[in-house]
């Protein structure tokens, strides 16, 4: 009988997190100051952050101890099983096999909690009050909630409009864990109005939300803001996933070929692959790691790689990215954590490098791989999710073509038990395609004044 899955003990978990800014050879360029267009230190984000994240945003060194409080409410979820994906594989007729880190087991059902409990922790250690943060599907507002529950803080989410609605039980979730959400743009922030006086009928983005909640955290001294994406802190912390795949891929007997993951700020990209990457960087193999990102927020595939700001309005450093731009507006797909205009600083490096590889799906090809897959494995995915996916379609249908056997390992990031809606709207037939022209592009990078790289 062929094993399904593969399992770790707790004293498994590890303890360490892995960051490989250290093996890069070519670092990621320094973050600006939004106003001078100065290299800026650590210190200039002490009225947003904790020393400690700081300290690990700005860190060289390899590898960060985890904190063992961490560790312990890491024991909640983890360690994650991996599965193979034998009625996928068999639907498909390959001759590639087909592996999935399940992150869908943590309590907010996403791999969000695994860099949301470290930084309340850090929080709290550092005497914060409240947390500010910004959500698109909702996965991480989800999971940030949980976490300042956990330890006594405040949490005030605001939640990318388009999904506010589409997601009510997102934000019944956050509410339970004593959240409280507002709909972004909102009137409660001069960055929110800003907006809505252009635009009354802005579906939001997480751009907007990300000026809201940095605006409100920083007026006050015992409020900090909180990023579930793009930072290198928050990277560094998910890669307890690929640490733990490694150990069960060990366990297997069979390392993968290719390492895919969904694509929205890098979270959930990073989280699986950096330990695979560390393996080509250190030993010389050649594992391929594959970003998939929607058609309709391409800026791994057709972005441009240069500076560019984390939010809408221009409050946060200028950071190295591929970005379409900080006024970009995606369309209103319902993958709401992959609507983010540029891409985290380290994983635009690795793209530039040609360390990684980036792929751009359709919104209708997403949800017909989710639905297979649904059937195929019982678990319904989240519609980010579905974005990997189809990329393991895509190469899994190549090997056939090829008459290859090649070992895909991907993040299925969390179940997409919430998101009955988009896939109502998929069966309903009111899934659109939204691929960018050259010229939405061309125009929307055209309104930037940073500087090029």
């Amino acid at each position: 009988m062929t094993t399904k899955k593969f399992l770790l003990e707790e004293k498994d978990i590890p303890e360490r997190w892995y960051n490989i800014v250290a093996d890069m050879e070519n670092k990621p360029m320094p973050p600006l100051h939004p106003g001078t267009r100065e290299v800026i230190t650590g210190e200039a984000l002490a009225p947003l952050f904790p020393e400690e994240l700081i300290r690990q945003e700005v860190s060289q060194e390899k590898w960060i101890d985890i904190p063992e409080e961490v560790r312990d409410m890491y024991k909640i979820w983890r360690p994650t099983p991996v599965f193979r994906a034998l009625g996928l594989e068999k639907a498909l007729d390959t001759p590639a096999k087909i592996y999935y880190k399940y992150e869908g087991q943590s309590p907010s059902g996403s791999h969000k909690p695994n860099t949301a409990i470290p930084q309340a922790y850090y929080n709290k250690q550092a005497g914060i009050r409240k947390i500010t943060t910004e959500t698109g599907a909702g996965q991480w507002g989800s999971a940030l909630s949980f976490a300042c529950n956990q330890f006594g803080i405040e949490c005030e989410v605001y939640m990318v409009k388009i999904s506010f609605h589409h997601k009510p039980y997102r934000k019944t979730m956050m509410n339970t864990w004593g959240a409280n959400v507002i709909p972004s743009p909102s009137n409660l922030t001069e960055a929110g109005r800003s907006i809505l006086a252009k635009d009354p009928d802005s579906p939001g983005s997480l751009g907007i939300a990300i000026s809201e909640a940095v605006e409100m955290a920083a007026q006050n001294d015992d409020v900090n803001y909180a990023l579930g994406s793009v930072l290198n802190h928050v990277l560094t912390h998910q890669t307890i996933i690929g640490l733990e795949a490694v150990k069960q891929m060990e366990k297997v007997g069979d390392m993968p070929d290719i390492v895919v993951a969904p694509f929205g700020g890098g979270s959930n990209f990073a989280g699986l692959t950096f330990p695979f990457l560390r393996m080509n960087l250190e030993e010389g193999k050649q594992i391929r790691c594959i970003a998939s990102e929607p058609a309709s927020c391409p800026k791994l595939t057709r972005g441009q790689f240069r500076y560019d700001f984390g939010d809408a309005v221009g409050m946060t450093p200028l950071i190295p990215m591929y970005t379409l731009g900080h006024n970009f507006v995606p369309a209103p797909i319902h993958a709401g954590g992959l609507r983010y205009h540029g891409a985290g600083a380290i994983v635009s490096q690795l793209l530039h490098d040609n360390l990684i590889e980036a792929r751009a799906h359709m919104n209708k090809e997403v949800f017909e791989a989710g639905v297979l897959f649904a059937r195929t494995e019982g678990i319904i995915p989240a519609p980010e999710a579905n974005h990997g996916i189809a990329t393991v379609i895509a190469e899994a249908n190549r090997c056939k073509e090829e008459g290859r056997s090649e070992t895909i390992l991907f993040n299925l990031c969390g179940h997409g038990n919430l998101d009955m809606k988009a896939y109502e709207d998929y069966f309903a037939g009111k899934i659109v395609d939204h691929e960018l022209t050259s010229a939405e592009i061309d125009a929307s990078l055209a309104m930037l004044d940073t500087p090029t790289l």
